[in-house]
């Protein structure tokens, strides 16, 4: 409630993101700005990473998190705080509270991927203990909040708070500095919304002819949802693949912030954003998670507008599970229309299964999966088949084959009620 009231007439200054700047050299990497040739050529524009993937922590986090928690008194210090988090405000908490001596209780989503859990463990050292608890970023903070109002600790928010939204406004800051030439375009991710909001205020004061966009996943659409509706408001479900940005609701004040100052909210596919992911491992070998190559993954639906332009794309974190790289082609493939599922009943003949691989499949089409789906009569039974193609336009043939041989088949990617069960 008192953010919500705060949200109305708070609005972060240069000077206090100026300060927190100063503050932050201690422990913050400033992180290059690189340009990137192949994103860059396949737009035709001057397409520029801000690199907060290559933090200590992996992810621009770091910044709020020492801001906020370097500012509190020493009494309140040696309360200890406590935060919740998928993964990079963990990071940056206990890597923070390692450096100042602060203990700290970090509450973490149950299914959050063991390479985060373990390296929160590892920046925190001896100050942190963490919490499983939860099954979204959500669960866990309202797990975090009940603790400390039993245990009489301070909170330290990921996004909704003035000194966390000043810290993550030092990218702006940094970005503006090492740009020579105006900065036409830039493209921010948003999770909670302390990145976007901080770096919009720093661009609206000293670059406010750049054109900001804040990007989204398609499954967890809260701030542009919000906006559109002119209120904050929690989303009723989302995808919570994107980790790292899947959000249930964003903060009061980073609503009310980029609400004013940024041009334009976008979402994005969760399969878009594993193809991006992909492309930036295979051809500039750059490993980013999900949520990192969210405001890459919008240049697509501004291909024609930012043609000849200077075009910043901030890369926000690169802690990704190695455990989720199947899932993530798997998503990629999908969206690309290379990977197809069916549910087949071969005719009651000899040599049918042999007459769909050899007459039915292309040359180049390839059976990535398949099971019978009856543990009897297999013979009998419908199978689940999954078929990769080389190209997206090898689809229609696949289809026309399946129906002039006399296949029977369900075409599964367009149900993702059913899709969802059986793969």
């Amino acid at each position: 409630m008192q953010n919500e009231k705060l949200a109305q007439t708070y609005r972060p200054s240069l000077n206090a993101i100026e300060a927190a700047a100063e503050k932050l050299k201690a422990v913050v990497l400033r992180t290059p700005l690189m340009q990137s040739l192949t994103f860059s050529e396949k737009y035709k524009a001057n397409i520029v990473f801000k690199r907060e993937d290559l933090q200590i922590v992996r992810s621009y986090k770091i910044r709020g998190a020492y801001h906020k928690i370097s500012g509190l008194s020493e009494a309140q210090k040696r309360q200890g705080v406590v935060c919740a988090s998928a993964g990079n405000h963990a990071q940056g908490v206990a890597y923070s509270c390692q450096k100042l001596g602060v203990k700290a209780t970090i509450f973490m989503p149950a299914p959050t991927p063991k390479q985060k859990v373990e390296q929160v463990a590892f920046f925190g050292k001896e100050f942190v203990e963490i919490v499983l608890k939860g099954d979204t970023f959500d669960d866990a903070q309202a797990f975090a909040k009940h603790y400390c109002h039993e245990t009489d600790r301070i909170f330290i928010p990921p996004f909704d708070d003035e000194k966390v939204i000043e810290g993550q406004g030092t990218v702006g800051l940094e970005i503006l500095q090492a740009t020579l030439a105006p900065t036409d375009y830039l493209f921010l991710p948003i999770g909670g919304g302390g990145l976007a909001s901080g770096v919009a205020a720093v661009f609206k004061t000293l670059s406010p002819n750049t054109k900001i966009i804040g990007v989204e996943p398609e499954g967890a659409p809260a701030m542009k949802n919000s906006i559109a509706a002119g209120e904050n408001l929690p989303l009723k479900e989302m995808d919570k693949f994107v980790d790292g940005a899947a959000v249930k609701q964003v903060g009061h004040l980073n609503f009310s912030i980029c609400k004013e100052l940024l041009d334009e909210v976008v979402t994005v596919p969760e399969g878009l954003i594993c193809s991006t992911m992909l492309q930036l491992y295979n051809r500039d070998a750059i490993v980013v998670e999900p949520a990192g190559a969210l405001s890459l993954s919008a240049l697509e639906q501004f291909a024609a507008e930012i043609k000849g332009k200077n075009v910043v794309c901030v890369i926000s974190g690169s802690n990704n599970d190695i455990s989720r790289t199947e899932e993530i082609r798997e998503r990629s493939l999908l969206y690309e229309g290379l990977k197809h599922y069916f549910i087949v009943r071969f005719p009651q003949r000899a040599g049918a299964l042999k007459e769909f691989l050899t007459e039915v499949l292309g040359p180049e089409d390839d059976i990535v999966h398949f099971e019978y789906t009856k543990k009897t009569s297999r013979e009998k039974g419908p199978a689940l088949i999954g078929i990769e193609l080389k190209k997206k336009t090898d689809l229609e043939p696949l289809f026309n084959q399946m129906k002039s041989k006399n296949f029977e088949f369900e075409y599964l990617n367009k149900q993702p009620d059913l899709f969802g069960h059986l793969i």
